[in-house]
């Protein structure tokens, strides 16, 4: 059996029509988009016109409100710190408890030059209530960055009712839609989002290629200096090819979402279920209602997490441990993995938090790859239980 790959939040498989709309730009279509004087660059051009209108239909925006970007963690930074850049005398954030490192990071690096923030907690579910980010936001009050749904945990926000909230506080709302965009709606009208990212490889588009939108209005200072390319918001040649696909990722997913989504919600569900039923010290993490529909997230009591996922390897499951951006932080001692701020929010044992295992979907998982997961579960958990000192002193 070919192997089951289920770390689809980290990168998708690129749709083979993304890489056709792709290669002609990467070999006889090389000219630069700047040049659209000489058929060559205007071809160019045209290409990233079009992947424009092609991301913005994605999440109801208009063209001219999508700016490109090369991934979800450039367009997070040049968010919050170019709003906080332009805040005058607002210096003050909200973000949660378990925002991605790309908003928590800048978020700390800007309150070491004067700037203040609260931290909203979680509930048990991973979930924030709105009455508590309206308690948070104060008359200084610049921005507020919420991710729509959480890489690690899959669990998504009551992102809209926050919105609403922020407009009507008059307050900056950042969306981190990295995690969601291209597997549930993302509707930056509806969010009432002042700024939202959202990344190519998450919905089966080329790494290297994403995009942030900026609402009628807002402004932001730049990253870094330098032409007039994206409006002199993001400066530097355009990676056109990435940029192709990105568009044609977006084109797809708007097509065929409706169609996949579903299928990946239902095999979501079977593996939640067929894992809870095979031992009760196996927990689901994070909300089971509100998860995006291609993520489940499970620890093991007993056992170290790490183990479970290099025998999943050794069985053709793919999987992960934690985030991404997270499992290979080094605690203070630098021989053990730090525990996920995430998974110690929503109450995990810190103990396991290194090695609590994320499994996400795809389009391309089938009914026989979660059979196979579900198969392999218990040869892998019995294994490990019987290793482990702490399940035999049970």
């Amino acid at each position: 059996m070919s192997p089951v790959y289920l770390d689809n939040i980290a990168g998708t498989k690129p749709d083979p029509r993304v890489a056709e709309a792709m290669i002609p730009f990467i070999t006889e279509k090389y000219g630069n988009p700047s040049a659209h004087f000489y058929p060559l660059g205007r071809e160019s051009y045209n290409a990233v016109t079009k992947a424009r209108a092609q991301t913005a239909d994605l999440i109801n925006a208009k063209p001219e409100n999508i700016i490109f970007t090369s991934c979800g963690t450039e367009s997070n930074n040049m968010a919050i710190k170019g709003v906080l850049a332009l805040s005058g005398s607002r210096k003050h954030a909200v973000i949660t408890e378990i925002e991605h490192y790309s908003v928590q990071n800048p978020i700390l690096k800007m309150a070491s030059e004067g700037y203040s923030f609260t931290k909203l907690k979680v509930d048990k579910g991973g979930r924030i209530s709105p009455e508590s980010l309206e308690k948070a936001i104060r008359p200084d009050t610049a921005i507020v960055c919420v991710a729509h749904a959480n890489p690690e945990i899959g669990v998504m926000q009551d992102i809209e009712a926050i919105g609403r909230i922020c407009r009507e506080k008059g307050v900056h709302f950042h969306v981190d839609a990295v995690a969601s965009c291209g597997q549930t709606e993302v509707d930056a009208e509806k969010m009432n989002a002042s700024s939202l990212s959202l990344s190519a490889q998450n919905f089966y588009g080329p790494r290297g290629a994403a995009a942030l939108y900026l609402a009628p209005g807002v402004k932001i200072k730049p990253l870094f200096d330098g032409g007039f390319q994206e409006k002199g918001i993001r400066s530097g040649s355009e990676n056109v090819a990435g940029i192709v696909g990105l568009g044609k990722a977006a084109e797809i997913a708007k097509a065929e979402m409706g169609v996949y989504a579903p299928k990946m919600a239902a095999l979501r569900d079977k593996l939640i279920a067929g894992l809870k039923s095979q031992y009760d010290f196996l927990h689901i993490t994070g909300d089971e209602k509100h998860r995006l529909p291609s993520h489940v997230s499970f620890w093991v009591e007993y056992i170290e997490g790490e183990s479970l996922l290099m025998w999943y390897a050794q069985k053709g499951v793919y999987a992960a441990s934690g985030s991404a951006c997270s499992s290979n932080i080094l605690a203070d001692d630098e021989d053990e993995l730090q525990a996920s701020h995430v998974l110690t929010a929503v109450g995990v044992p810190t103990d396991v938090c290194a090695g609590s295992m994320t499994m996400t979907l795809s389009k391309y998982v089938e009914e026989a790859d979660i059979d196979h997961v579900l198969k392999v579960t218990p040869e892998i958990v019995d294994k490990l239980c019987a290793m482990s000192p702490a399940f035999n002193r049970k």
